[in-house]
């Protein structure tokens, strides 16, 4: 992974340090910052390729850099991984509401944290690997672009965080199949990526929200179809 730019960005000096000498150890680049504002004015400057961000901070938590950082197209390709001592349910879906790409709590071993730091990195490789190969898919008054990481609705753009980008694209690749929930995570989070139950649901929900319910089946008990 030589050469890849890691932000972290949390208000604990000790998880500063212990983060970035292990992942200076792996070859990736680092930078940190220690509240969100600072945060997020870094990774503008420093366009990374992965963010570990902690939920809880002052000035400016979490949630609300994600929130940030996903409604600009500059960090489209940039991944989102939350770091937090809270375990709530209604965190970790705050944190995938708004574009996160995985969830970890603390306290976490090392070894474990570069295991998904690593499996982050491979996936979002893959993903770029397929962009340069794929052309636009047209469904009706609907336009995704993969390559651009765009959507059209009616001549009218739909701003998606990645990972609702990731799952649109992926069920409208083939209309009318039936993707098992199993199916869904491997392709979108891979299977070395843990993430919560309800992950697949928050992020549906959200993909009806700002497209309408009409193209996204659910199968019960089975998975998701996208209409045509």
């Amino acid at each position: 992974m030589e050469g890849k730019k890691i932000l972290i960005v949390d208000d604990e000096p000790d998880i500063l340090e212990i983060l970035s000498y292990n992942l200076r150890k792996e070859g990736y680049e680092v930078e940190t910052a220690n509240n969100g504002e600072d945060g997020l004015k870094k990774a503008g400057e420093y366009l990374p390729d992965l963010i570990i961000l902690d939920i809880m901070m002052p000035q400016m938590d979490g949630v609300e850099v994600c929130r940030h950082i996903r409604s600009q197209p500059k960090f489209n390709g940039t991944l989102v991984a939350f770091l937090t001592a809270r375990e709530e349910d209604y965190s970790q879906i705050a944190a995938l509401d708004v574009g996160g790409d995985d969830y970890i709590t603390k306290p976490i071993k090392p070894r474990v944290l570069m295991s998904r730091v690593k499996a982050l990195m491979r996936r979002n490789a893959t993903a770029d690997g397929d962009a340069d190969t794929s052309k636009q898919t047209i469904i009706g008054d609907l336009v995704i672009d993969r390559e651009r990481f765009r959507v059209i609705q009616a001549g009218t753009e739909v701003e998606l965080a990645k990972q609702e980008f990731e799952l649109l694209y992926l069920l409208a690749s083939k209309p009318g199949k039936v993707f098992t929930r199993d199916e869904i995570y491997n392709k979108i989070w891979g299977a070395d990526v843990i993430v919560g139950t309800r992950t697949i649901d928050v992020h549906i929900r959200k993909l009806r929200e700002k497209l309408g319910d009409d193209f996204i089946k659910t199968i019960k008990g089975i998975g998701y179809r996208f209409e045509f």
